[in-house]
Formats: C-alpha cells, sequence, structure tokens
C-alpha cells in the first residue's frame, strides 16, 4: 500500500489475515462471521483508514443505502418524531433516510409502492401506522428482498419486524388515575374507526372502568380523527348535549388541546370544572396552560429501535426487544372534581 494510495479491501485482507469476501462480509453485516472475526476486521479497518466505495456496495446488493419511511399520516410532529428517531438510529452510519406518503384510500396503494421499491431499491422500510397494519404491504417487502420493520398500537409481526408501542394498557393507567382522583363521569374523545389504535384505546378505557365498577355511558363518548378541530368538535357537541362529565379523556394531544378550547368557550375552567387527559406527549402539551397531563408515546424511541432492526445484523440483540411501553406525565390538567 503506497503512502499516497488509499487503502483498498485487499489491504484489509492482507493485515487481517482474511479473504477479501470475508472483508466483504464485514462491510455488508453478514451474520455468517464469528463476533472475533468481525471484531478482527473491524478493528483493521478502523486503523489503516478504509473507506467503503458505497456505490461499488450498493451495486453488489443491487439496492441503495436508503431506510424509507413509509407513511399516510396527516399528523406533522409525529413525522418529525420519527424523522428524529430514524436519523439518530442510522447516525454514523452510511445510510439515509427518505420519507415516501402514500395514500391508504388509494385503490393502487399497494401498486405505488410496489412501484417505488422497484425504483429506490432500499435496503429497508419503517412503514409506520396505520399502513403498517397491512399484512400485504409486508409480503410486499418480503417479495423484495428488502428488510422491513411495522410500527404499531400491537405487536403485528415476528420480534424481527416490530417495534410495538402498549396503548390499551397505557390507556387503561391514565383513566384509572383519573378515577383514583375521584373522577366517575369521564368523557372519551375516540381516534379515527378502522385502526389498532383507536381500538386499542377505547379498550384501555373501558377496562378502566370496568375494573373501577363503573358504567360505560355512551353518551359521553364522540368520535374524533386525531385532529386538532376534531377534539373542538367533539366537545362542543358533548357541552351542547348537557355534558355532565367532570373529566375528558382524549385519544391524542391535538383532540384534547382542542377539547381545552372548547371548554374555555363555554366558560369552564381547566382543570376546576373540567380535567382533560390526551396522549401522545408532543411539544405542546408542556406549552400550553394550564400544561396537559397525557401518555408519552415513545415514537422517537420506536423509530430509532426500527432503524436499528433494518441496519444490524440478524440475530443482533436489536432484533429481540419490540415493546417500548408508554407511560402516564402527570401536569397540571387534572385535579379531583369540586
Amino acid at each position: 500500500m503506497g503512502t499516497d494510495s488509499k487503502p483498498t479491501i485487499n489491504d484489509v485482507a492482507r493485515v487481517a489475515n482474511v479473504s477479501k469476501k470475508t472483508v466483504s462480509r464485514v462491510i455488508n453485516k453478514s451474520p455468517l462471521l464469528s463476533d472475533k472475526t468481525r471484531e478482527k476486521v473491524e478493528a483493521v479497518i478502523k486503523e489503516i483508514g478504509f473507506v467503503p466505495n458505497m456505490q461499488a456496495r450498493a451495486l453488489a446488493l443491487r439496492r441503495n443505502f436508503i431506510i424509507a419511511a413509509i407513511h399516510d399520516n396527516p399528523n406533522a410532529q409525529f413525522l418529525v418524531n420519527v424523522q428524529q428517531g430514524i436519523l439518530e438510529g442510522i447516525a454514523d452510519t452510511e445510510f439515509g433516510l427518505m420519507v415516501q406518503p402514500v395514500d391508504r384510500n388509494s385503490p393502487t396503494i399497494e401498486a405505488d409502492i410496489r412501484a417505488f421499491l422497484e425504483r429506490q431499491r432500499p435496503y429497508g422500510v419503517v412503514l409506520l401506522p396505520p399502513i403498517s397494519e397491512r399484512d400485504s404491504l409486508a409480503e410486499l417487502c418480503r417479495e423484495f428482498d428488502c428488510r422491513y420493520v411495522r410500527m404499531g398500537s400491537v405487536q403485528l409481526d415476528d420480534a424481527e419486524h416490530v417495534v410495538s408501542s402498549n396503548d390499551r394498557e397505557a390507556v387503561r393507567d391514565a383513566v384509572t388515575y383519573l378515577i383514583d382522583k375521584g373522577h366517575t363521569r369521564i368523557a372519551l374523545i375516540e381516534g379515527p374507526e378502522g385502526f389498532t389504535s383507536p381500538r386499542e384505546r377505547r379498550a384501555g378505557f373501558e377496562e378502566a372502568m370496568e375494573r373501577a365498577g363503573l358504567e360505560l355511558d355512551e353518551s359521553l363518548i364522540r368520535p374524533g380523527s386525531y385532529t386538532f378541530e376534531s377534539g373542538v368538535t367533539a366537545a362542543e357537541d358533548l357541552m351542547a348535549k348537557g355534558m355532565n362529565a367532570t373529566a375528558i379523556f382524549a385519544c391524542n394531544d391535538e383532540m384534547a388541546i382542542g377539547a381545552m378550547i372548547a371548554c374555555r368557550r363555554h366558560g369552564l375552567r381547566i382543570p376546576e370544572d373540567v380535567s382533560i387527559v390526551g396522549f401522545d406527549d408532543t411539544p405542546l402539551s408542556s406549552h400550553i396552560w394550564p400544561s396537559l397531563t397525557t401518555v408519552h408515546w415513545p415514537i422517537k424511541q420506536m423509530a430509532l429501535s426500527a432503524a436499528r432492526k433494518i441496519i444490524d445484523p440478524p440475530g443482533s440483540p436489536s432484533q429481540q426487544d419490540w415493546l417500548l411501553p408508554s407511560t402516564l406525565i402527570e401536569r397540571g390538567s387534572v385535579v379531583p372534581p369540586t
């Protein structure tokens, strides 16, 4: 190796006393190596300053070093958190991030994603809720031999291909917290129909009420769509029909904040007249007044875990961890009823 030339894969093989194929396997994170061999080769790569040719690697693998986050989610903060998590997960690696929106209501969604995989050839895909619930999209990734991870509110796949929160248990704990404060008339603003997270969150609400021996009052339940406007509309409708609840649980923070605005418009004080709890723990939840009691949904950590599952070698510890629990954050929007 000349003093002015860049080290090559052949130099790494010679210094490490292994074959060129072994070095290639280390670079491409193949599981077909012992930890001892992998560590030896990685040490030589670092010692001599070898930098793999990314274009050559991409050609050899017939795919690009891209992690694609595929979504149909209108919540901007959710997407920001996902991007931050994935970028943290791939920091100091050769991987980049691509965000690809799709329309879950389109009859061509599968054809659209197929075309995307054929065109971009990503190394891996993170399927975000709610489209992550479609088994057909996971099958499509398998067809293209593309690593994938599905994010959701329940375990949608085997541990290697899923990162999940525990929405049902988290909501049950949050509503139990309200009940322990003395609230027995609790309104619920739900998420959109047809998806797992709203079902899981309603189930957690119902379990908390049942365990406390409280009757579920359907007149205190309103639909929502995970938007601020739907939270306003739901709370307005509750009050128009003589809401006698002392607390509201909303299935995400945007709807909870919308409900707070609607209550104030009707002269109700928060939390003195109505306590309110949300779900997500968005930045705004701690900036409003009073600050919102909410469930911290570890979406950034889930996205980071998804990225590591994709880029780490098969069999790594990251492949087995799939559950990241949500936790209640107590703030100023809840007090005992007067």
